[in-house]
């Protein structure tokens, strides 16, 4: 195992141990809690520090783990400013992961279970039901594909649930098994680290695995490749604390309403309808509650289209210097761009490119190289002294946005973007005063 700084193990350990490896940092929680509702308040009580629950109907609860990006760069053994560049390579450079034949999750198999007896939350009041949150499916087309994705699904009695499915890959992949009057074998599975939730919450080409984006952090992380055990056929990290065998079935049902990551309520829609056959689970096993709109949310969802934000404005301004999805933007909505410019114009170039990366982005500010871009107040401080509304705005009305900000209509939304840069010629001008 490696040791890095904060006392952190890292190889071959599971959830909690990585949990345990974060010290003081950790809220530990060792009296009964409830999985209605009150799991919910201890995390909006300590939304940037991990709370492990010590008693769950009996079962063991984390939530908030990854929920600062300095925690997960300490893991990741990489400054913050670097998980884009880390996530980036993967993406562009997947790598093969290893087969091996045991996992942890493996000593304990039932088909003798109920997912109302398990440690699910209803996280809100108005949720349409208790709901696996962190969950990522593996799925394998008829080629061999191997598919990660995240998916919420909401528990509708002891072996069903309703999986929200956007129009991607695990969606073709039902649609297909679908329109042959099939069934989608797929593996449910809960409490990963967190080099396998981003590649889960990556969005790349059809063909491309996540596992073996996984395994490219995994690389650069650790100096070792993913590894993983054949369940049924499907391959699983051995990381993994919860494995489900399970089946999407060609029928819908209700699913919603749910709060998503803007904090506010998504709304009821029909969707597949999920049936869980066996459950696999490590020795005491941590079950990790994702809390929806919380800023472990913000991070695995909005750190994978940092890299997409800046391979699309390199394309344009060829120094790029790094992106921030913001926590007040839900990391999803708005965002901060730093460059070099070394023609004017190459802001609002920045700006419309950022759109391009990122299609649900709302609104975007580009800075210079000196303007620290994980400071607002030094963010705002560009903004006050190098932007003037009437040349350095650039606003797109009626443009396709995110489905997620409550403010759109059908998704359409209006972009604006903030040119906050020095002009080239009078640079000397907008510096600040140093000692």
């Amino acid at each position: 195992m490696l040791k890095r700084p904060g006392s952190i193990l890292y190889g071959d350990i599971m959830l909690r141990e990585i949990i345990e490896g974060f010290g003081d940092e950790v809220v530990r929680v060792s009296t009964p809690v409830r999985k209605e509702l009150e799991i919910t308040r201890y995390l909006l009580r300590y939304r940037d520090r991990p709370v492990l629950f010590e008693d769950v109907d009996g079962w063991q609860v984390a939530g908030n783990i990854w929920s600062t990006r300095e925690r997960i760069a300490r893991y990741l053994g990489v400054g913050k400013e670097d998980i884009l560049h880390i996530l980036a390579d993967g993406m562009e450079n997947p790598q093969p992961y290893r087969a091996v034949k045991d996992a942890p999750f493996l000593k304990n198999s039932t088909e003798d279970f109920s997912l109302l007896e398990l440690p699910v939350p209803r996280y809100f009041p108005e949720d349409g039901g208790r709901y696996f949150t962190s969950a990522i499916i593996a799925a394998k087309d008829d080629d061999g594909f191997v598919n990660l994705s995240f998916h919420r699904m909401m528990v509708v009695d002891e072996r069903r649930a309703a999986i929200r499915l956007v129009p991607r890959h695990l969606y073709s992949m039902w649609r297909d098994r679908m329109e042959r009057g099939e069934e989608l074998d797929i593996r449910v599975m809960v409490g990963n680290p967190v080099h396998i939730l981003l590649a889960g919450a990556t969005s790349v080409a059809y063909g491309v695995s996540e596992l073996e984006i996984a395994s490219s952090l995994s690389r650069k992380a650790f100096g070792k490749p993913l590894e993983v055990v054949e369940v049924g056929g499907i391959p699983v990290p051995v990381e993994t604390e919860f494995v489900f065998e399970a089946k999407i079935l060609p029928e819908l049902t209700d699913e919603g309403p749910f709060v998503d990551i803007t904090g506010t309520y998504d709304y009821v829609r029909k969707q597949p309808v999920v049936v869980f056959e066996r459950m696999y689970h490590a020795d005491n096993p941590v079950f990790h509650a994702l809390l929806p709109g919380g800023y472990e949310h913000y991070m695995l969802m909005g750190l994978p289209k940092e890299p997409q934000i800046y391979a699309a404005v390199k394309r344009v301004v060829p120094k790029v210097h790094g992106v921030r999805l913001t926590e007040g933007g839900a990391m999803w909505l708005h965002a901060v761009v730093s460059i070099t410019k070394q023609h004017e114009g190459d802001g609002k170039n920045a700006i419309l490119a950022a759109f391009a990366g990122h299609p649900s982005l709302k609104h975007v500010t580009v800075v210079d190289e000196d303007i620290d871009i994980y400071d607002d107040r030094d963010v705002e401080w560009a903004v006050a002294t190098r932007f003037q509304a009437d040349r350095d705005l650039v606003l797109i009305p009626n443009a396709r946005g995110s489905s997620l900000d409550p403010s759109s209509e059908k998704s359409l939304t209006a972009k604006w973007g903030i040119d906050a840069t020095k002009p080239l010629g009078r640079r000397e001008e907008f510096e600040r005063a140093k000692l």
